[in-house]
């Protein structure tokens, strides 16, 4: 379930560069999607642009 704080959007990608992100992701053991944003983070971070680390979601109660 994607976090209600997170902008979704469509992504149009070479195939060969998804396949290497995916790969890239299972090795770091990350969904390809967090392995996504990691990857413009850093490539932000080369850049001189910080964004703040993500924040964890919110814990979920437990029912009672």
């Amino acid at each position: 379930m994607a976090s209600p704080r997170k902008k979704q959007f469509p992504l149009r990608i070479d195939p060969e560069v998804w396949a290497e992100v995916e790969k890239l992701a299972a090795q770091e053991l990350r969904s390809v999607n967090a392995q996504v944003e990691y990857l413009l983070r850093e490539a932000l971070a080369k850049r001189g642009r910080r964004v703040a680390p993500a924040r964890p979601p919110p814990a979920e109660e437990a029912p009672d």
